[in-house]
């Protein structure tokens, strides 16, 4: 794997769920999106044909969505075992971190995963993730916010997820 391909932590679930819809756009997705382009084309002057461009935009962005799934599903870690509980966050773990003098709960993983889990999920590019993946149970760390504030964190408890 290179360094610019990292690794995102799925549910199992999750990762079903982007495999069934690589599948779809990948096959039906685009042969439907292939006769509306054709129907499009067959209505005359392509420079004025509102409906052919619109087909074309869309079908620019199935196939940007399309390598943007092969590229995640390729590289993901899919939450199988869950990682150990030693108290290190790492990707696929269920974390408790003061913040703002309040207690936050999230799981450390892909936003693919939030759809389909109670908690909110944070990436471990996100800066929240990014502060607290590799730590451990006890640590304070501070990361800069995307309003440019520095944050302070505590990490109080971690967990595999389990579903």
């Amino acid at each position: 794997m290179t360094e610019t391909a990292k690794s995102a932590y799925l549910t199992p679930e999750a990762a079903d769920r982007l495999k069934a819809e690589l599948e779809q756009l990948s096959t039906e997705g685009r042969v439907e999106l292939s006769k509306k382009i054709e129907a499009a084309r067959l209505e005359g002057d392509l420079k004025e044909n509102g409906g052919y461009h619109a087909a074309k935009e869309e079908q620019g962005k199935m196939e940007a969505r399309i390598r943007q799934l092969t590229q995640l599903l390729e590289t993901a870690v899919v939450g199988e075992t869950p990682p150990p509980d030693d108290g290190v966050v790492e990707p696929g773990m269920v974390v408790t971190v003061e913040l703002f003098d309040e207690q936050e709960t999230f799981l450390l993983g892909h936003r693919e995963i939030q759809d389909h889990t109670e908690l909110s999920v944070f990436s471990e590019a996100s800066p929240l993730g990014a502060a607290v993946n590799g730590r451990t149970v006890g640590e304070t760390v501070s990361y800069v916010a995307p309003n440019g504030k520095t944050v302070e964190v505590t990490i109080l408890h971690t967990k595999p997820y389990t579903g």
